[in-house]
């Protein structure tokens, strides 16, 4: 098993950057890592994924060329690198990890889940 810690979010302008983190207990080397996202009155979609090595990177369409997903598993941590932040971008941001498969796109496909944090653009 493993428990995330979601960390990073903060209220920002658009254009902005901001750094968010995924603290692991337990070894994140044996999972396949996700970062997903959920705007008020939405369902959580996928952002980015990563696979248990870092070699292979996944992206949601509208966030390509802007986030950045990375891994330390020395460190037990993930991080996604959100950068020329849109207004569209406001959401709660999770990390999530599962065991199976790299690049799930599903929440369902994932088992363990960080607490989220609020990341706020405005205009």
């Amino acid at each position: 098993q493993v428990q995330l810690v979601d960390s990073g979010g903060g209220s920002v302008q658009a254009g902005d950057s901001l750094r968010l983190s995924c603290a692991a207990s337990g070894t994140l080397s044996d999972y396949a890592v996700a970062w997903f996202r959920q705007a008020p009155g939405k369902e959580r979609e996928f952002v980015a994924a990563i696979t248990w090595s870092g070699d292979t990177t996944y992206y949601t369409h509208s966030v390509k060329g802007r986030f950045t997903i990375s891994r330390d598993n020395a460190k037990n941590t993930a991080t996604l690198q959100l950068n020329r932040l849109e207004v569209e971008d406001t959401a709660v941001y999770y990390c999530a990890a599962n065991p199976q498969r790299a690049g799930a796109e599903m929440p369902h496909e994932y088992d363990y889940w960080g607490q989220g944090t609020q990341v706020t653009v405005s205009s």
